[in-house]
């Protein structure tokens, strides 16, 4: 299982979630997407793009802060 930590910070709404977006169409089947964004809107707007391609996520403290955990629901 890959892991994968994209650092958002300094991003606004809605750069996050289509970077994010776009890990997930890149990312491999065992797949695991740390994403850290300091925007107030993009945990919902990352949740709402995960959920979308069938991801589940959770809340993460990230090296880097806190942030989502993304992983590929493949059940």
């Amino acid at each position: 299982m890959s892991e994968a930590l994209l650092d958002l910070r300094g991003l606004r709404c809605p750069w996050p979630a289509i970077r994010v977006a776009r890990a997930i169409r890149e990312a491999g089947e065992d797949a695991v997407i740390v994403a850290v964004a300091d925007d107030p809107a993009a945990p919902r707007e990352i949740g709402a793009v995960a959920t979308e391609r069938g991801w589940r996520f959770s809340d993460i403290e990230s090296p880097i802060g806190p942030g989502l955990r993304l992983i590929a629901d493949r059940a």
